[in-house]
């Protein structure tokens, strides 16, 4: 229940903001009913966010409202760079990211929008900026 209130307070704070929820699609490891989860509860706190599928690079972007259906990849390839590259045309101001944070992000980046790193294990990765929060 930890995760819930943190990712309520999340929505709270940013509720009046331009938000999208990135789901990395790479590994068809992780927990699939956790990400259902938050994508369900960032939806109902949320029906314009914009739902986006990406591995090493974006598979579909539709509203999270439509909550199309999530297909994942068993390759584990891996890139941020388009994604943060689309945030940042788009004028996105708060990204949510679903993934173990194993994957490619260009150094010389600008990274726009304030990025919430959601993993969905126990373990803590150090992540590159933003806020980690184990969805777990």
């Amino acid at each position: 229940m930890r995760w819930q209130r943190e990712l309520l307070k999340i929505m709270q704070n940013n509720r009046d903001k331009k938000l999208a929820l990135v789901i990395d699609t790479s590994s068809n490891q992780t927990d699939h009913q956790v990400i259902e989860n938050v994508i369900k509860f960032v939806g109902e706190m949320n029906p314009e966010a914009t739902l986006i599928q990406a591995d090493f690079k974006i598979r579909s972007i539709d509203k999270i409202k439509k909550t199309p259906a999530i297909k994942y990849y068993s390759h584990g390839k891996s890139s941020y760079t388009e994604v943060f590259e689309w945030a940042n045309a788009e004028e996105i101001e708060t990204l949510m990211y679903v993934t173990d944070v194993t994957g490619f992000l260009y150094d010389e980046l600008e990274v726009k929008p304030f990025v919430y790193w959601l993993i969905p294990d126990q373990y803590k990765p150090k992540v590159p900026f933003g806020k980690l929060l184990n969805v777990v």
